[in-house]
């Protein structure tokens, strides 16, 4: 029947994902529905979404001042730097509280260059997470008249009494889980947060430097007295976008709506950055003559960024992101990339060794929907990256602790379709104090509360996760056939990106293809695979070569003439000076043989 929708099964299991198609297969009244305008439907998307979406313009960003309290917490602002109070601006020790607090500073020191505005980021190890009393109060007693908060604060009870007793005026800038209704906001000027009860705000995903952004926007239009600030402040706003940009990706947000705007047009203008020290941090990390996109953020400058806060202190990278210059600059990139390495080394032993002692104790059975585990030789600040490294390996949230005497202080990951910070709330009881999103959190505890605090998460982690969890899970956007994957449509999707959390890139399932030769173990230990299929019948593209990484030891279980399904990311592979399509393979299926 024209326009009728066709369902394939939605749910099947390949050699080593569970795989999940993202809507049903529609037949469509004129014709065949040609690939990449599949892919749009299986994300919502068509006419100006898609446009939108493929094309996102500055315009597209909304006004500022949608966001709840925003003009109370611009006026407070104005009013410190007019009436030159000192400002201190009160960040995260990731790379979202650190871009934050720069985004802030630079376009307040733009509009007002002699403001006494300062950036505070507290020890990771020291003092935690998010807004401290004692911190607040020792600023406040080295004459600090205004803290505004960025990427903390939402929970911030105690600690906002506290600098309210003490006469310091408080601005919370902030994007994680809000206090129950009951719980009321912290006592502060302003609290800006684009998930408040009631907000119009039209977007809830910004990430903290998103929020901070917003808020030096409107803090520039405000002080300009017109929503046209001038062309040299309204440059410093566009040379902020790199770095929310940064924060954007590495904070793991999705990649839809404004933040798809925002890295959209902060990635198109990063190499050519005014910030001296986020030059040399490119420099640093060889990336000046590459195409910086969201992988190379994630997984080579975030990780830069980030290496200060968690072997030491985030000030470095504070630093490198605001006043650095010259040799100084290049000084502190060649310390957070040397930081790395030696994090990178931390993680590796953390995770291996977690992961022996979650299958030692049963936290990999079904019967046990999470991990939790706690050591003293833990680093407390690298405990996090563990954890997303394990979360990807068994498929289950993970909480890991660094148990230093009577304490235990650590991080949480989860998986999609599990609140974390659910579970925490559900198990609160057995918490010193907590925070964080559904993805991820933080927490600290007594240490003799351990054990019963792992029991209360297992029980409401075994409630709520279903067994069929436990598998890891792929989403396809839809089937193709292997004449479908040219060069000129693959190029095409291309134009989806940036991709990330959120918008991924787009998957699409091979079905009945036939293997062509036994399947090549590649890799300087054969940890890969190679694989060359064939689409059945006689015209057309008659076959496609297929790379499945981390895949070497399945290759006994696939044979020449198998009949597979396969789910791939389409790719345009350059190979001396010749251009070709290949699929990077995320699972196979085997559905038969041929003679």
């Amino acid at each position: 029947m024209p326009g009728e929708t066709v369902c394939f099964a939605l749910t099947m299991h390949g050699l080593t994902r569970r795989w999940r198609w993202r809507r049903p297969v529609e037949q469509d009244a004129q014709g065949p529905i040609p690939l990449f305008d599949r892919l749009l439907r299986a994300r919502g998307l068509d006419d100006e979404a898609a446009r939108r979406f493929c094309a996102p313009k500055l315009t597209d960003l909304h006004d500022p001042k949608l966001l709840p309290n925003i003009e109370a917490a611009v006026e407070r602002l104005a009013r410190a730097v007019r009436g030159g109070e000192s400002i201190v601006i009160y960040g995260d020790y990731d790379v979202d509280g650190i871009a934050a607090g720069a985004i802030l500073f630079h376009v307040i020191k733009a509009v007002a260059p002699d403001a006494a505005v300062r950036i505070y980021i507290p020890h990771r190890l020291e003092e935690g997470y998010g807004l401290n009393t004692e911190a607040l109060l020792r600023l406040r007693s080295e004459g600090a008249d205004l803290v505004i908060s960025v990427d903390c604060g939402a929970t911030a009870h105690g600690p906002a009494h506290a600098a309210r007793e003490a006469g310091l005026d408080l601005i919370i800038t902030d994007h994680h889980n809000v206090p129950d209704a009951d719980e009321g906001l912290p006592e502060a000027i302003a609290v800006v947060h684009p998930r408040l009860p009631g907000s119009a705000y039209p977007f809830g995903d910004l990430c903290g430097a998103g929020v901070a952004f917003k808020l030096a926007w409107a803090f520039a239009v405000h002080w300009c007295g017109s929503r046209r600030v001038g062309k040299r402040v309204q440059q410093v706003l566009l040379d902020m976008l790199p770095l929310a940009a940064l924060a954007t990706i590495a904070d793991v947000v999705p990649l839809v709506g404004e933040n798809r705007t925002i890295v959209t047009w902060g990635l198109r203008t990063i190499r050519e950055t005014p910030i001296a020290g986020l030059r040399a941090l490119i420099e640093a990390a060889n990336l000046m003559g590459a195409d910086i996109d969201t992988h190379k953020v994630g997984f080579v400058l975030g990780p830069r960024l980030n290496a200060c806060g968690r072997m030491g202190h985030a000030d470095e990278a504070v630093r490198l992101l605001t006043d650095a210059s010259g040799q100084e600059a290049r000084r502190i990139a060649e310390s957070l990339t040397r930081l790395n390495r030696e994090r990178q080394q931390t993680e590796r032993r953390i995770t291996e060794q977690a992961a022996r002692m979650a299958e030692d104790t049963g936290m990999t059975t079904d019967d046990c929907r999470v991990i939790v585990l706690a050591d003293d030789s833990w680093h407390a600040g690298v405990v996090g990256i563990a954890c997303s490294r394990l979360v990807d390996r068994f498929s289950r949230p993970v909480v890991l602790l660094h148990r230093q005497g009577d304490v235990c202080k650590g991080s949480a990951r989860s998986i999609e379709g599990y609140s974390i910070h659910e579970g925490l709330v559900a198990a609160s009881d057995h918490l010193t104090s907590f925070g964080g999103h559904d993805a991820a959190a933080g927490l600290v505890l007594p240490s003799d509360r351990l054990d019963r605090f792992a029991a209360a998460l297992t029980e409401h982690a075994n409630a709520h996760i279903d067994v069929e969890q436990l598998t890891p899970g792929i989403w396809i956007d839809c089937d193709a056939a292997i004449d479908e994957l040219e060069v000129e449509v693959v190029s095409r999707i291309d134009t989806l990106r940036p991709f990330g959390r959120g918008n991924p890139r787009p998957a699409v399932c091979i079905r009945g293809a036939t293997l062509t030769e036994p399947p090549r173990q590649i890799g300087a230990n054969g940890n890969h695979l190679s694989l060359s299929v064939r689409a059945d019948g006689n015209r057309g593209r008659r076959w496609l070569r297929l790379v499945w990484f981390g895949a070497g030891s399945l290759a006994a279980d696939l044979s020449a003439g198998m009949a597979i399904d396969a789910v791939i990311e389409p790719k345009i592979n350059t190979w001396q000076g010749r251009t070709s399509v290949e699929g990077i393979v995320s699972d196979v299926r085997v559905v038969g043989a041929k003679e």
